[in-house]
C-alpha cells in the first residue's frame, strides 16, 4: 500500500506512513544507525561558514551567581563551543575556566560559604542531567547523583553549607523524591517521597521547613508546607485547581508571598496568610502588566522583582512590610534590564543583565546598600562591528477576527521603502514570548537583506491570562490562524510598487510546529519553511515524549484520547496534500522533549509523495542545536535555504 492511510471520519491524512510503521519512543535509541547515517549533517564550504563563525564569536557570559561575600562571580560561558563554568574574581577581571569537555555544564547555585558550586551536566543534550559538586577553587567534579534515564534537579544548600537538597525521579518517571545529601559524609537520605507529579522545593527556612511545589500542568501548580517535626505535607493552595502559582516564604512559615494570576488578568504578588479565614491579601501594585519573577533578600525585608511590559523587562523592588516601591536600577537605552538569580536569597548584592540593541549583554552587580551598579563581565565581538545593528520595533498585525497581534520587527534601512524578503520566526513554548534582544543571528539575516519578524500569537506569555490560555487544548483551533494571518498581512501591506514580498517561516520546538503548520495547513501563505526540533503531529508527540512531560503538556495541547480528533486537526501530518513549498527540517537525535521521530515521519511522508524538503539529524544534540560546530552548520543550512528560496 502506498501513500498515507486515510482517516475516513475526518477526511484527513493520518499520522503514519505505509513504508514505515509509526515511530516509538524518544532519544537516540529510538533511531536506527541507518537513519542516523542517512540524515547526518553534511559539510558546507568554508566560504559559507566564515561569516557565521564570526557571528558565533560574538559572546557574553551568563549574568551569573555572585558569592555572598561579593568577591567572586560564577558564570556560564560558551567560548569553548559549549557552555562551561567560569569564575570571575572581580569586576572586569579575566574569567578562570573551571569545567571543560564536549557536554554543556550549567551552574545551579553557589554554597553560602563560597566553597562549592552545584552544577549539572548531561550527555549529548539528552537532558538527563547528573548533579555534581565543584570546588570554587577548581578540580574534578564530585558526583552527587547520576543515573541513566533519571532526571535530577538541585534545590538549595543549607545555611551552614553542610547539606545539598535535590529531587530526582529515580522511583519512577513520574514520581519525584526530595533528597538531602551530606557533603561531608557523602551520604543521601530521603526527605519527602511525592505522589505522581513533578515535585520540587520552592523555598526553605533555616529550621528545615520546606515550601514544596507540585506541577500539575504546563503552568499550573500546587503548594504544600513540610515541617521536619511532622514529616507530612500540609496543603496550602492550588489543590484541585489549574491555576498558576510561584511562591516563597515571607517573614515566617505563616506568611507566604505568591505570584499568581488567579485573581487578576496579570501576575501580581499576594500574601498568603496561613491559618486565616481570608488568607489572600493583595500585595504588589495593580500594574497592567506581568511581574515575571521575584525573590527576597537574605533578611526577608525586601522583594526584588522583574516586570514585563509588552516584552520589555524592567527591574523593581518592594518593601515586604509595607508593599511600598523601593528604588531599583534602570539603564537608559536598554532593551532589557533584569535581575538574575531571583530563586536564591539575596544579601547585599544582586546580579543583573543589561541588553542593548547594538552590543552583547553585559552583566552587572547592584549594591543595594550604596545604590551603585558595577560592571563585572566584558562581552566580546571580535572582527564584527555591531554598532550598525538595527533596533527591533514593536508593531502589530490584525488577525482574521480583528485581534491585534504584537510582533517585533527587525527591518533593514533599505527595506523601509522597498520590497524585501521576510522571515517570520515563531517562538517555542507555546507559553513563551518573543522579546526584543541583541541577536547576532537575526542581524545576520538583516544584513543579507531580510526583514525579520517575531510575533507573539495568542497563547504567548506576557499579555495577560486570557491571551495565555486562549490556545489551551481544542481552543487552539480558534487561534491557530494567527500563524496564517502574519504572512497574509505582510504580503498585503509590505509590498512596494506592486511587488509582493516572498515570506519564509522558521521556529524551534513549538515554533518548529508552527513552521510545519504554516507550510501545510496554511499552504500558499509562506514560500519556504524551516522547522527546528518541531512536532509534526501533536498526537504522536504526546504519545512518545518523556512521561513527565506528557502529563504536564496535556493541559496545553489536549488529551491524546479525549481530544484525539482536535489533535489530528491541529497536526501538520494531516495536511501534507496541501504542501507545495520546500521545508528544511533540523532535529537533535537525543531530544527527550520532541522526539526525533517527529522529524523523520513527516520527511518520509513528504519523500513518498515527492514533496520538496530536506532533513538533517544531529546525532550529538537534543532539544536544540547548541554545540558550536553544529550551530555553524545549522545557521549555514538555514541561511542558504532562505537565500535560495526567498531572494
Amino acid at each position: 500500500m502506498k501513500g498515507l492511510i486515510l482517516l475516513i471520519a475526518l477526511g484527513l491524512a493520518a499520522c503514519s506512513s505505509s513504508k514505515k510503521s509509526k515511530y516509538d519512543g524518544h532519544g537516540a535509541e529510538s533511531l536506527d544507525a541507518a537513519t542516523l547515517a542517512k540524515f547526518a549533517p553534511k559539510p558546507v564550504p568554508s566560504s559559507q561558514t566564515e561569516r557565521i563563525e564570526r557571528i558565533l564569536d560574538i559572546r557574553s557570559t551568563s549574568t551569573g551567581h555572585l558569592a555572598e561575600n561579593g568577591r567572586n562571580l560564577y558564570v556560564n560561558w560558551k567560548v569553548t563551543g559549549t557552555y562551561q563554568v567560569w569564575k570571575v574574581p572581580g569586576p572586569k577581571r579575566y574569567p578562570i575556566q573551571l569545567t571543560g569537555g564536549q557536554d554543556h555544564t550549567y551552574i545551579s547555585f553557589v554554597s553560602p560559604n563560597d566553597k562549592y558550586l552545584a552544577v549539572r551536566r548531561d550527555s549529548k543534550g539528552d537532558e538527563y542531567y547528573g548533579l555534581y559538586l565543584l570546588s570554587t577553587k577548581g578540580g574534578e567534579l564530585q558526583e552527587v547523583y547520576r543515573k541513566k534515564k533519571v532526571k535530577v534537579s538541585p534545590s538549595f544548600f543549607t545555611k551552614d553549607s553542610r547539606y545539598l537538597y535535590y529531587q530526582a525521579n529515580d522511583k519512577g518517571p513520574k514520581t519525584w523524591t526530595v533528597y538531602k545529601y551530606d557533603i561531608k559524609k557523602k551520604t543521601h537520605s530521603e526527605v519527602l517521597v511525592g505522589e505522581d507529579g513533578w515535585w520540587g522545593v520552592a523555598d526553605h527556612l533555616d529550621d528545615g521547613t520546606l515550601l514544596v511545589s507540585r506541577w500539575t500542568g504546563n503552568t499550573s501548580s500546587e503548594y504544600y508546607l513540610w515541617e521536619p517535626s511532622k514529616k507530612k505535607l500540609e496543603p496550602l493552595f492550588g489543590q484541585g485547581e489549574k491555576e498558576e502559582h510561584s511562591a516563597k516564604f515571607g517573614r515566617s512559615k505563616n506568611e507566604i508571598l505568591v505570584l499568581t494570576n488567579r485573581f487578576d488578568e496579570f501576575r501580581r504578588l499576594y500574601k498568603f496568610q496561613r491559618g486565616k479565614k481570608k488568607p489572600w491579601k493583595a500585595f504588589s501594585p495593580q500594574w497592567n502588566y506581568d511581574i515575571e519573577g521575584f525573590g527576597l533578600n537574605k533578611s526577608r525585608t525586601k522583594v526584588i522583582l522583574n516586570r514585563n511590559d509588552k516584552g520589555y523587562s524592567r527591574t523593581g523592588a518592594l518593601s515586604l512590610a509595607s508593599g511600598k516601591e523601593l528604588k531599583s536600577p534602570s539603564v537608559r537605552g536598554a532593551l532589557q534590564v533584569y535581575f538574575n538569580d531571583l530563586g536564591r536569597p539575596h544579601g547585599r548584592y544582586s546580579t543583573m543583565g543589561v541588553v542593548k540593541p547594538n552590543a552583547p549583554r553585559v552583566g552587572y552587580v547592584y549594591d543595594w546598600q550604596t545604590g551603585l551598579r558595577t560592571q563585572w563581565t566584558i562581552p566580546s565581538s571580535p572582527e564584527v562591528d555591531t554598532s550598525g545593528y538595527v533596533t527591533p520595533k514593536l508593531e502589530y498585525y490584525p488577525a482574521k477576527d480583528g485581534t491585534k497581534i504584537p510582533m517585533f520587527v527587525y527591518r533593514p534601512k533599505q527595506c523601509e521603502k522597498k520590497t524585501c524578503p521576510v522571515i517570520v520566526s515563531f517562538h517555542g513554548g507555546p507559553e513563551s514570548q518573543s522579546t526584543p534582544w541583541f541577536s547576532p543571528s537575526i542581524q545576520l539575516y538583516v544584513q543579507e537583506g531580510f526583514v525579520y519578524v517575531e510575533p507573539n500569537v495568542r497563547g504567548s506569555d506576557g499579555y495577560g491570562k486570557t491571551w495565555l490560555h486562549s490556545d489551551n487544548g481544542p481552543k487552539r483551533l480558534n487561534v491557530i490562524g494567527d500563524i496564517r494571518d502574519a504572512g497574509l498581512y505582510i504580503k498585503k501591506n509590505w509590498a512596494f510598487d506592486g511587488k509582493v514580498p516572498k515570506v519564509g517561516v522558521v521556529g524551534g520546538s513549538y515554533g518548529g510546529y508552527s513552521a510545519f503548520i504554516a507550510m501545510t495547513m496554511f499552504a500558499g501563505t509562506y514560500d519556504a519553511g524551516v522547522a527546528v526540533v518541531g512536532m509534526s503531529s501533536l498526537l504522536t508527540f504526546l504519545q512518545n515524549t518523556a512521561p513527565y512531560r506528557r502529563d504536564l503538556r496535556i493541559s496545553e495541547y489536549g488529551d491524546p484520547v479525549k481530544d484525539k480528533e482536535a489533535l489530528l486537526k491541529l497536526s501538520a501530518m494531516s495536511y501534507l496534500d496541501k504542501l507545495s513549498a520546500p521545508i528544511l527540517i533540523l532535529h537533535g537525535a537525543t531530544d527527550p522533549r520532541v522526539p526525533a521521530g517527529e522529524a523523520v515521519q513527516i520527511y518520509e511522508a513528504m519523500e513518498e509523495k515527492g514533496l520538496p524538503g530536506e532533513l538533517v539529524l544531529f546525532p550529538d544534540e537534543g532539544h536544540g542545536i547548541r554545540k558550536r560546530k553544529n550551530r555553524a552548520l545549522s545557521k549555514a543550512y538555514q541561511l542558504n535555504f532562505f537565500k535560495k528560496n526567498l531572494q
